[in-house]
């Protein structure tokens, strides 16, 4: 298995994007491509104010799920502007805090966002870590994995991708990966926990 870059992520995003479509829940959920933020991207204002940018296209209400590389390690964020918080999913295993940069990136946007709909805002964001996030078993598969977290969360039109990712709801979906090889999909070692769902990993539909 190799590590995925940005480009394979954002296409996931694009077609997962239709599906948002199809169910009429584009005012619900909103993607950010992780070439403009990622450590790579640039300085943090800059990513900031193409975040905040973002952000300000909508009420408000849309979650924005923003994969994020600090470094050799996908990480995914979800973003919602208007409670003022942000969560962080991590599937590398241990205990993890969330990337300096990361937050600044995120922190700065949210502020640029509240000038821009005129609120005084809280003092700081507030950011939950996902205890219950699926751990990847090695280095390699953290890009393979924020995009099935994209996946799981989209699908579930009530959003409630916090109790169930608290309570390891997930954690059975996540025994193995599919390899992407010329556009084929290929399942190893698939047991009876797995074979349905990891099936549908890079399936729109």
């Amino acid at each position: 298995m190799e590590e995925i870059g940005a480009t394979v992520i954002a296409v996931y995003m694009r077609c997962l994007h239709d599906v948002l479509k199809r169910a009429n829940m584009c005012s619900m959920v909103g993607f950010i491509d992780p070439a403009t933020v990622s450590a790579s991207s640039g300085t943090i204002a800059d990513k900031s104010r193409l975040l905040a940018a973002r952000l300000q296209k909508t009420d408000g209400e849309q979650i924005f799920l923003m994969p994020y590389n600090p470094g050799r390690n996908w990480i995914l964020l979800i973003v919602r502007a208007k409670r003022e918080t942000v969560y962080f999913l991590d599937p590398l295993p241990g205990n993890h805090v969330v990337d300096e940069e990361a937050k600044n990136i995120v922190n700065s946007a949210i502020k640029i966002y509240n000038s821009h709909i005129a609120r005084p805002g809280r003092k700081a964001v507030i950011w939950k870590t996902l205890s219950g996030t699926p751990k990847q078993p090695s280095n390699v598969e953290c890009g393979y994995y924020v995009m099935r977290f994209i996946k799981d969360i989209i699908m579930d039109p009530s959003l409630g991708f916090e109790k169930k990712v608290r309570r390891n709801y997930l954690h059975t979906f996540y025994v193995v990966f599919c390899i992407i090889n010329d556009g084929h999909v290929k399942l190893p070692s698939l047991n009876r926990y797995s074979t349905s769902v990891m099936k549908n990993i890079v399936v729109c539909d």
